[in-house]
């Protein structure tokens, strides 16, 4: 098998809504749309981020109605106490603040309009033994 592309697709009922929090806070970009429908990008990602609106009939009638809940949608970044800040001065609240595990993962997370939990982490802390 040879993977060419990675995607996470994502079922929330106002597409708009989050994607445009992907936009306006992550730095993404719109790559393709139609009505219930986007897929995002950035340039530095390797992998698009899809939104479904829930509901549509092209998706199979088991999944048709289900809502993206107990997934977390995770990006590694470089600086994560310069994101927390940035986030925070932008308006978005917060909704798990930045913790610290014994394996030395650091994270925080914050929630798009649909409640899909965007975590930003980093494995700069220090690692247990």
């Amino acid at each position: 098998m040879q993977i060419s592309s990675c995607a996470v697709s994502l079922n929330v009922d106002d597409v708009p809504a989050s994607s445009a929090f992907l936009v306006e806070h992550f730095g993404f970009h719109q790559e393709m749309a139609a009505d219930g429908f986007a897929s995002l990008t950035r340039d530095d990602i390797g992998m698009n981020v899809v939104f479904l609106r829930r509901g549509l009939p092209t998706l199979p009638a088991d999944q048709r109605d289900d809502h993206a809940c107990g997934l977390i949608l995770a990006f590694v970044v470089e600086d994560l106490e310069g994101e927390l800040e940035r986030l925070r001065a932008e308006g978005v609240a917060i909704t798990m603040p930045l913790t610290e595990e014994e394996w030395g993962e650091r994270a925080f997370q914050v929630r798009d309009p649909n409640g899909v939990i965007v975590q930003l982490v980093d494995w700069k802390g220090s690692t247990a033994g």
